[in-house]
């Protein structure tokens, strides 16, 4: 039996191929005592495994004579190491590597001409990495970074597929590529002048105004570009994009910094550049885009195909090959890929709509607090002033209350209301008037608050930062369980806070919010920056977290999928932004999301295998017959792609 086991070993090790990651950000060979090397066995026995010389800034390893036995992973004192085993096949289809030791890019996603192709993946996957080389601005080396590849070598590789005609046809037609970034807040510092000035630049297609009233930048045209928010930088960027006559379209997350009104617009657009009928469109038709997006909802809505990208983030990723849009957004979700007999996570990802919010009706909730109706003045430039009336309403513990409303509706000032940061008018008055007793304001209850904008201020590490805010719960065992390992806190406890990105801040940030001991939980916009998985995540950890401390949270959410997964009831929000608006009662989450998607005028459907929302196409059979019904949420089980 040993002899057959030792060749079936060696079956198994000869299949696999190993990649070795060392990490620039963490790896430092002159603050430690080259662990790595000294431990190695390869090292000693004579071979040249990993080097590093007191010159070097990064250690060096060896793929060829790496034998994984793991040791060096264990032994460096700053994780910097990562070894991982891959199946032989993968080898042969490398598109792109950035150098030794470094991420990996195995295929690459098929663009077809008058189709928009989206694709989804966790962060650092190797999405960017694809757009880039399908643009035509990164040349890829088919693995090889010591000796790049020629166009001819590049080409024989991709023959009998379409890349090799897109490839060819970036080579010969030197096709033109516009890609919309993926960070809009960085935008005002590469471009100055007003949004309209701007705009009428770069357009080329005649469609300057429509595109602009169908954004809704009309009332910002004469404001300069540096003085935009979020959700408009994003809607500029867009515009600039999609008025420009090209041949490559590419959209990276379109759909950050927007509510669900103009994230459906922003697709509708995007989906302009191919399903357009108009007779400045019709080269478009022969255009290719492709979308980035983290939105499940939105990317379902706009796409027409989908390539799932797995891997492990920063050290390798492949593209799956193209599937149907309910089918691509289904694989990704269960983790399971059909057509390669690959599972990539372990979990499927199923959204069943709260139990709370089927089963229980408002008649049947114990009303344990109540807060009265409150009216918030906000003084803007000039005589401008936002006005938010807020209805009177009840929580219970353990229940998740989500606020639906567009951006400029007020429901970050309702939460900050919530939290004592700002005084409704009447408390405003009663002070005013000298009076002892306020009868305006919210139960007195301990508060924990996650704001919109997270600005770190703090010097010093994660872990400092945990002892210094949560110095209790951070090593709790049932905290670190529920909380610190579901969002991945523990890689980056030693960075530094300044130093992490957008996604690490705001999983640092809730873990600070639940960390506090508290009442009543106040969560605004809990998926910025997050990617599709961790999104899932950071709703299954808030869900679980409340109901498992009997605890109420609030929650601002424009993640379709993610509100409707975590909502136990729902306030919904309307009127005119930035003008006045009102939020109504805590309601049942049916009879809420049908208000406020009727006001939208959306309809959803539920996908009978893993229950998650999917938006009907506009005037499309079931988008009528829903309208028809008043049901415009979850009238039904979608059957069909």
């Amino acid at each position: 039996m040993a002899p057959k086991k030792k060749k079936q070993q060696e079956e198994v090790e000869e299949s696999l191929i190993r990649i070795a990651i060392v990490s620039k950000d963490k790896c430092k060979p002159k603050k430690c005592r080259q662990e790595c090397k000294r431990q190695c066995p390869v090292v000693r026995l004579g071979k040249q495994c990993i080097e590093v010389t007191p010159a070097s800034k990064l250690a060096f390893i060896s793929e060829e004579l790496c034998i994984g036995c793991g040791i060096c992973v264990k032994k460096c004192p700053f994780e910097a190491i990562n070894i991982i085993n891959l199946p032989k096949n993968l080898e042969s289809n490398t598109t792109h590597r950035y150098g030794p030791n470094s991420f990996k890019l195995h295929r690459l996603p098929t663009p077809r001409a008058g189709q928009v192709l989206g694709l989804v993946g966790t962060n650092g996957i190797g999405k960017s990495t694809a757009l880039k080389i399908l643009a035509g601005k990164l040349k890829p080396n088919l693995g090889r970074h010591d000796s790049p590849p020629d166009w001819t070598e590049i080409l024989t590789h991709f023959r009998g597929s379409e890349l090799q005609n897109y490839f060819t046809r970036i080579l010969e037609d030197n096709l033109l590529a516009i890609i919309k970034p993926q960070y809009v807040d960085h935008i005002p510092r590469a471009v100055k002048g007003t949004v309209k000035a701007i705009i009428k630049q770069k357009c080329q297609r005649d469609n300057q105004d429509s595109v602009m009233r169908t954004l809704d930048l009309s009332h910002v045209a004469d404001r300069p570009v540096d003085k935009l928010s979020g959700g408009e930088l994003q809607r500029f960027a867009i515009a600039v994009c999609v008025v420009q006559q090209a041949d490559i379209y590419m959209f990276d997350e379109p759909s950050s910094y927007l509510d669900v009104r103009q994230r459906l617009v922003a697709a509708q657009v995007v989906r302009s550049l191919v399903d357009g009928s108009d007779a400045d469109q019709i080269d478009q038709r022969r255009s290719y885009v492709l979308v980035v997006e983290h939105d499940l909802a939105v990317l379902d809505y706009l796409s027409d195909y989908i390539c799932c990208l797995y891997g492990s983030p920063s050290a390798y990723g492949v593209v799956t090959m193209p599937f149907s849009v309910r089918e691509g957004i289904n694989i990704f979700l269960a983790g399971f890929v059909p057509t390669e007999n690959l599972r990539f996570r372990d979990d499927a990802l199923t959204f069943k709509v709260s139990q709370t919010a089927e089963q229980v009706s408002d008649a049947d909730r114990l009303a344990l607090y109540e807060y009265p109706a409150m009216t918030k003045t906000m003084k803007g430039k000039g005589d401008d002033q936002f006005v938010l009336n807020v209805e009177a309403g009840s929580f219970t513990d353990s229940e998740i209350v989500v606020l639906l409303g567009e951006n400029g509706t007020g429901k970050t000032t309702f939460i900050r209301m919530l939290a004592g940061l700002l005084a409704s008018d009447e408390k405003t008055r009663a002070e005013e008037a000298g009076e002892d007793v306020d009868p305006f304001s919210v139960p007195s209850l301990n508060v924990s608050y996650k704001p919109q904008k997270i600005a770190p201020k703090f010097q010093g590490t994660v872990r400092q930062l945990l002892h210094k805010r949560i110095r209790d719960a951070y090593v709790h065992p049932q905290f670190v369980s529920d909380v610190m390992k579901p969002m991945k806190i523990e890689p980056i406890m030693d960075q530094e806070v300044q130093n992490l990105s957008g996604g690490e801040l705001q999983r640092v940030a809730m873990a600070l919010a639940l960390g506090k001991p508290a009442d009543l939980y106040l969560i605004d916009e809990p998926s910025a920056y997050l990617d599709s998985e961790q999104r899932i995540v950071a709703a299954k950890v808030i869900k679980r977290f409340i109901m498992h401390s009997k605890k109420t949270a609030f929650i601002v959410e424009h993640d379709f999928i993610m509100a409707t997964y975590l909502a136990d009831r729902v306030v919904v929000y309307s009127g005119t932004p930035a003008l006045e608006a009102t939020a109504t009662t805590p309601q049942a989450l049916l009879s809420g999301m049908n208000q406020f998607l009727a006001q939208l005028e959306i309809t959803f459907r539920r996908d009978p295998s893993n229950y998650r929302p999917r938006i009907n196409k506009k005037f499309s059979v079931k988008d009528r017959e829903q309208k028809a019904s008043g049901q415009f949420f979850f009238a039904g089980d979608d059957d069909d792609d």
